[in-house]
């Protein structure tokens, strides 16, 4: 696998998986209360309640990208319907597209225009390879900074820390009737999501996989604005703890939502299919 297939592989790591200074006393002591009258119920309440909500979703985004503490920049795109297709292209300056990939429920597809490959298979396939164990809401959810789609509330345990309402749980499984193979049941991870306490945003994501490589996702979200009633991070930044780090820090622009949207997708000719 030449250098440049690597990077676009470990790119892809940090797309799938994907603190501050104590507040004053008086501060933490109003934030508690809610805990104390209602438990981490009425937090998960909130945290649903006031996520970003859309049909169809489109932005540009400019990204900085590190892999083993080497950095790249890059821009692209990215289009999704909701629960159904996510479509992202990744390119530099002067328009040069260097990848595309379209992901659903049950597929994941790529091109590498640099290096004239392409990938068609599963998510099977793909978290053999990355050594890690993603899906379809995951990933929607760490690119829009919601809660996960579709997994049980489980038992959180709710505190304050820096300021900020604190959710933790271990080994929040997928819903039922959602579950499409064995896989998904054999997921155990560590999750703990940061909330801002005026609005109920999720500020952090921290995710940590409970196998031998114990891989680390921790996500930031921040410079939130309003749009269609809702508020959304146009700031976003990744870190992979694993035996090859990566970080990305992506800030978004030209967000449309709930418009038509198009998902071109074509495999030249001529590219051979990855090894």
């Amino acid at each position: 696998m030449n250098y440049h297939w690597r990077i676009l592989a470990h790119l892809i790591i940090a797309l799938f998986i994907v603190a501050g200074i104590s507040s004053c006393k008086s501060k933490r002591s109003l934030i508690k209360q809610p805990i104390k009258a209602e438990g981490p119920d009425y937090l998960f309440e909130k945290l649903k309640e006031n996520e970003f909500s859309f049909q169809t979703f489109s932005a540009k985004f400019n990204a900085e990208y590190s892999i083993d503490k080497k950095p790249f920049e890059f821009k692209g795109q990215v289009r999704i319907i909701k629960d159904s297709v996510i479509w992202i292209s990744l390119g530099q300056d002067l328009g040069i597209e260097l990848a595309r990939m379209i992901i659903t429920q049950d597929s994941v597809k790529f091109v590498d225009r640099f290096n004239k490959k392409y990938f068609v298979g599963d998510y099977i396939f793909v978290n053999e390879f990355l050594k890690t164990n993603i899906d379809f809401g995951i990933l929607q959810s760490i690119i829009l900074g919601n809660d996960f789609e579709y997994y049980e509330k489980a038992q959180f345990k709710a505190a304050v820390d820096g300021g900020e309402y604190r959710l933790t749980t271990t080994g929040r499984s997928k819903l039922k009737k959602h579950v499409r193979n064995s896989a998904d049941d054999e997921r155990i991870f560590l999750q703990s999501i940061w909330l801002d306490p005026d609005n109920f945003k999720i500020t952090q994501i921290k995710i940590k996989e409970l196998t031998e490589d114990s891989k680390k996702l921790t996500a930031h979200y921040s410079d939130f604005e309003e749009i269609h009633g809702r508020l959304f991070p146009f700031k976003l930044a990744y870190e992979v703890e694993a035996e090859t780090p990566v970080t990305v820090k992506m800030k978004y622009s030209k967000i449309v939502l709930n418009e038509p949207l198009k998902f071109p997708f074509k495999i030249p000719s001529k590219y051979n299919p990855t090894n």
